[in-house]
């Protein structure tokens, strides 16, 4: 959706691929790869780890610090409670499927001490042997990666600088940001998680706005449930364009679409570097998209143009990335966007559909590039294009991608539908000479921007001294015309 899923999207329209497009086709290739030949020798005493959706109830893990050579390992400590004003955190020893101490348990993963031995199911014969494990093992150095928990809902990171006691609900810490390559070290992972579209959170924002998914099991919501295929989410709108102000009330306009999207999240770790960074990184969004829209009526002059959010979308899916859960924060604004010189009558339909794929890849020579590819292809339209004058519709979405509530990669995806014409025109696809004494065209297009954050050092490379803007993607194609 997720969007999922954006940072350069190139459309394949049909004709040849400009050179930027090939280059970042050739960057979305490396991207795919965790390390290259020269990079596997300094990985080779490293464990490939497998990267897959954690489980619903997520075990607790634990992590060792890299640097000091203990690795990340499950344990049975869990995060009771987190403030992200003062960052203390309360951990709890959980027996039998909860936690010691009051309170509700989140999933989390803390690095032991090096005296600390290993946690194992027998560790916790009762409660006040867990409570006793809970403060042995929270000691300074640990390195806590935790699933959603009370008080850090996007996931918490942290590293434990202070052991402050011990409260009813576990044992309180005082920690600071800590980076994944402290707990992944010389380890490499590469995966591709579909996101479950029953997870995400949807704000509707206008009314009339309807949410369907499928996924297996038989399983599906909405009036389109049954026609959404498996992992998918669709939002379908309808809504008035209001004429612009001293316009008459002809000028108003009507859009209807649906957006359709099946994400994916992209993750890969490539180890240790030459340096204190890892030898690779990428995070980033993938999937299927599908989206149609009409616009119907005469769209009303606006100084800019006419942006209406209809949903607002929000899932955290947890990646268990071997012992340790990544959790990846995903955020979707689907929005409708109108202009127009309020001249124009039409009566129009496109339909896109495609694959993306978009992030952002680190490496230690290049440091964080932008990696996009996508191939998207318009169906046959419906058109009808009365008098002359200009109109621009378009059925797009916000998206922002990032890891425990740090956003790294930020992208607005704008497929659009334009129609101009001169003259006196009366004319549609079918008839494409009907009645005219001018020109019209019809044209489909996207456009596409974004930014890289500084906030992806949460892998443990470089801060970034400033975003890095993804660029602008204009990518513009015929539909349909006709002249006399």
């Amino acid at each position: 959706m997720p969007g999922f899923a954006m940072t350069v999207l190139l459309l394949a329209a049909g004709c040849a691929s400009p050179p930027h497009q090939a280059a970042a086709d050739g960057r979305a290739r490396e991207a795919a790869q965790v390390s290259d030949g020269s990079s596997a020798a300094a990985h080779a005493d490293g464990r490939t780890l497998a990267v897959a959706a954690a489980p619903a109830a997520a075990a607790t893990t634990a992590a060792g610090s890299a640097g000091a050579g203990r690795p990340a390992h499950r344990t049975t400590l869990t995060v009771t409670s987190y403030d992200g004003k003062t960052r203390r955190a309360v951990i709890s020893a959980v027996e039998q499927g909860r936690s010691v101490g009051k309170g509700k348990a989140g999933s989390p993963a803390v690095s032991p001490s090096p005296a600390a031995p290993s946690p194992s199911p027998s560790a916790s014969a009762s409660a006040s042997a867990s409570a006793s494990a809970s403060a042995q093992q929270a000691a300074v150095g640990d390195v806590i990666a935790s699933a959603p928990a009370p008080g850090a809902p996007d996931g918490l990171l942290a590293k434990v600088t202070k052991v402050l006691g011990e409260t009813d609900a576990g044992t309180e810490v005082q920690t600071e940001p800590a980076t994944l390559d402290a707990l992944l070290g010389d380890d490499t992972a590469k995966g591709t998680v579909p996101v479950d579209p029953a997870a995400f959170e949807v704000d509707k924002l206008l009314p009339g706005v309807k949410v369907s998914w499928s996924r297996t099991g038989d399983v599906h919501v909405g009036p389109e449930g049954a026609n959404v295929p498996l992992g998918s989410l669709r939002l379908d709108v309808s809504t008035e364009v209001p004429a612009a102000e001293g316009a008459p009330t002809s000028a108003a306009a009507s859009v209807s679409g649906f957006v359709q999207v099946a994400p994916q999240v992209d993750f890969a770790y490539g180890g240790a570097g030459t340096g204190t960074a890892p030898g690779s990184a990428y995070l980033g969004v993938s999937g299927d998209w599908n989206s149609g829209w009409a616009v119907k009526g005469r769209a009303g002059a606006t100084a800019t143009p006419l942006r209406i959010p209809f949903a607002k979308l929000h899932a955290d899916p947890v990646l268990q990335v071997g012992a340790v859960p990544v959790v990846v924060n995903l955020d979707l604004t689907c929005y409708l966007q109108v202009s127009g010189d309020g001249r124009i009558t039409v009566d129009v339909e496109q339909n896109l559909k495609g694959g993306f794929k978009a992030g952002g890849t680190f490496g230690t020579a290049e440091g964080w590039t932008p990696v996009s590819s996508s191939t998207m292809t318009s169906t046959p339209v419906r058109t009808s294009v009365t008098t002359s004058g200009s109109v621009r519709t378009t059925l797009g979405a916000e998206a922002s991608v990032g890891l425990y509530g740090s956003v790294g990669v930020t992208a607005d995806l704008a497929p659009y539908l334009r129609g101009e014409a001169t003259g006196t025109v009366t004319a549609t696809s079918a008839t494409p000479g009907a009645d005219a004494k001018g020109a019209w065209n019809l044209y489909g297009g996207v456009d596409l921007s974004g930014t890289l954050r500084l906030q992806l050092s949460v892998f443990g490379t470089p801060v970034l001294e400033r975003g890095i803007p993804l660029g602008t993607l204009h990518r513009e194609w015929k539909l349909a015309g006709g002249t006399l």
